[in-house]
């Protein structure tokens, strides 16, 4: 297996994004139509949180008796962005190892890592990413 390898091999970089203006029910079409489950959530360049499919999820399972739409209209009616995304954010550097991202998500059990210069956002590695990574070393 290679050594040393930077996170910048592997991680997405056409991102799709969110900012802290746009509403839950943007987010649940975004992550629809892409078929991911994190989106970074930006101010301008500058990362501000993480919002990922299962916040959507977790918020959308209410204890009400309405049809799942209704539930949606309502909890997304609710919150924003930033009242359900993850604020406090670890990041790591394009150069950063493959093996210390694989330390980060392991510690803190995130399924994704934002990949930071500076403040700019410039990726994103998932956990997806990195099984992939590793079924091609075999």
């Amino acid at each position: 297996m290679k050594q040393r390898v930077p996170v910048s091999q592997i991680m997405s970089t056409d991102l799709v994004v969110l900012n802290p203006i746009q509403t839950l029910y943007d987010a649940e079409k975004l992550f629809k139509k892409h078929g991911i489950r994190h989106i970074p959530v930006v101010d301008g360049n500058k990362l501000v949180g993480v919002l990922s499919y299962s916040d959507l999820l977790k918020i959308s399972y209410a204890d009400v008796t309405e049809t799942e739409e209704e539930v949606e209209a309502i909890v997304y009616d609710m919150f924003t962005i930033p009242q359900v995304m993850a604020k406090v954010l670890v990041t790591a550097h394009p150069e950063t190892t493959i093996k210390e991202v694989i330390e980060i998500l392991a510690k803190h059990t995130f399924h994704s890592l934002p990949i930071v210069d500076g403040e700019k956002l410039v990726g994103i590695v998932t956990t997806t990413d990195l099984l992939k990574y590793f079924l091609e070393q075999y």
